[in-house]
Order: C-alpha cells, then structure tokens, then sequence
C-alpha cells in the first residue's frame, strides 16, 4: 500500500529544494492544497510560475464554466493571476470555445501565457482557424524516449510553440529498462535521470513527478553530465509501432472522457 502524502507538505518540500514551477490541473483535485504549501513555503509570489489546466467537463459545458474554474484554481491557489493556463484535451467541438474564452482571460491580466495539453497537429490547425488570436506558447504531451513523436514536435516548434513534456520518467515504468540502464550505468546516474537530461538536451520543458524529497532532489541534478551522440540515438530509437497505436487508441478516448460526446473525434491525426 502507498502511504497517503500531504500535497501541501509536498509542495513546500519542493520549494525548500529549489523547484519554483509547480504544474497543477483542475483533474488533479489538490490546487487547495498546493495553495496551502505555497503559503506555507514562503516564497515570494513573484518567484513561481504557476500553471494549471481545465478538464474535459469544463471545457464541455462552455465558456463559463471555463471562466468559472480559472477563477476557482486562482482562489485555490491565493493568487490573482496564472503564469499559464492551459487546455487540458481537445475536447471536439468545445475546445476553441474555451481557447478563445482564455485569451479573454489573458486580456484581462488573469492568465500571463496560454497553452494547450495533449494536442494534435490537426487541433492547432482548428484552433487557429477558428479565430484563436494568440498562438498557444506551449502544448504539454506526454514525451520520453518510449514515446518521442517527432513529427508532432517538429510540427509544434516550427509553429513557435514550445514543447512541456509530461510523464517525463514514464511513471517510472522505464527505470528497469536495459538502454536507460545501460546509459545511466556509464554517466554514473540514475534512470531517471538519464529521462530528464534526454529531454532537456532535446530541449524540452521536463516535468518530472515525485512524492519524495529525495527523488525530488535526483530529478534536478541534472546539469553536471551530458549525454553523447551515441547515447541519444540510442534513447532516440526505443518508441515502438506499438507504443504510437497505444497513444492514439489513448487519445480518442480522452478527448472526450468523462463528457456525453461521442463523435466529432479526429481518426485522421498526425501520430507519430
């Protein structure tokens, strides 16, 4: 059994170590919390950079609701306004709806940049042919060496928008496998942190998860070693036909989980 963790003493024991970006979503159900840990760490609000995200139900009933939950998370978390707000799904249909109600957001001071979560090519393309007006800074997709779709990130970046990539050290599922081992083995470091200097030398925005102070620590000691050619063609080579089928079966079911939708899903997206 896992033993419960306080998400309030988690944040401020990642404050105390040094992180200052703290990546919150209404979906995750703890930004109370998180705000309680902030209050609690001390540092200065200036110092952070808060994102948050809405879930597909926001997004589904419009606007409003939309509008409705930025402002909750902002009470949530005792402050007056986001460093990034993002699009949690593409929610078919609904999504420019809500993008658009966020660049009002960003009009009026609420929300410094916005971003999206888990879009496709095809969904950028939508949404800035629908009247979006601010390209999104960011799109935050799961990215690590058993998932690296490079058409897709091509694609992001050429369009400026940068890449933040989320399970990062694959919910550690990858920590036992033999190229990461083999590759941590030679720099002397740990699995996850062969992941997190991947794509930070990838150039992407990492977020990596942890409960404990201790990984914590590990996952930023990140900047004394570099991986080698060698090392990133190897790491660049493990995503498999089958880990890109995974993804796609996963993202038509999550465009439009936990809403009544049942159509108006792209079957025709950029995969890899």
């Amino acid at each position: 059994a896992t033993e419960a963790v306080n998400p309030a003493d988690c944040v401020a024991k990642a404050l105390e170590l040094g992180y200052r970006f703290l990546d919150c979503a209404e979906f995750y159900a703890n930004e109370k919390a998180v705000g309680e840990g902030i209050a609690a760490s001390g540092v200065p609000r200036e110092q952070l950079f808060l994102a948050s995200k809405c879930w597909t139900t926001t997004i589904y009933d419009g606007p409003e609701a939309v509008q409705a939950q930025l402002e909750k998370t902002l009470a949530d978390l005792g402050t007056d306004y986001l460093d990034l707000y993002c699009i949690h799904w593409p929610v078919p249909g609904r999504h420019v709806a809500a993008y658009l109600q966020l660049e009002k957001a960003q009009a009026a001071g609420q929300v410094r940049s916005l971003g999206v979560s888990n879009y496709a090519v095809q969904d950028l393309d939508e949404l800035m042919a629908s009247g979006a007006t601010v390209t999104p800074s960011i799109n935050q997709i799961e990215i690590n060496p058993f998932l690296y779709r490079k058409e897709t990130i091509a694609a992001f970046e050429s369009r400026g928008v940068k890449m933040q990539s989320y399970r990062t050290l694959r919910d550690g599922k990858a920590f036992s496998d033999p190229a990461i081992l083999a590759t941590a083995q030679k720099h002397g470091k740990t699995a996850a942190q062969v992941l997190g200097r991947w794509c930070v030398q990838h150039g992407f925005i990492a977020i990596p998860k942890s409960v404990k102070a201790e990984r914590m620590e590990e996952n930023l000691d990140l900047f004394d070693f570099e991986l080698d050619a060698d090392d990133m063609s190897q790491l660049d080579a493990l995503t498999t036909p089958e880990a890109i089928s995974t993804f796609v079966g996963l993202y038509r079911k999550c465009v439009i989980r936990d809403t009544p939708l049942t159509d108006g899903i792209k079957m025709e997206i950029t995969e890899g």
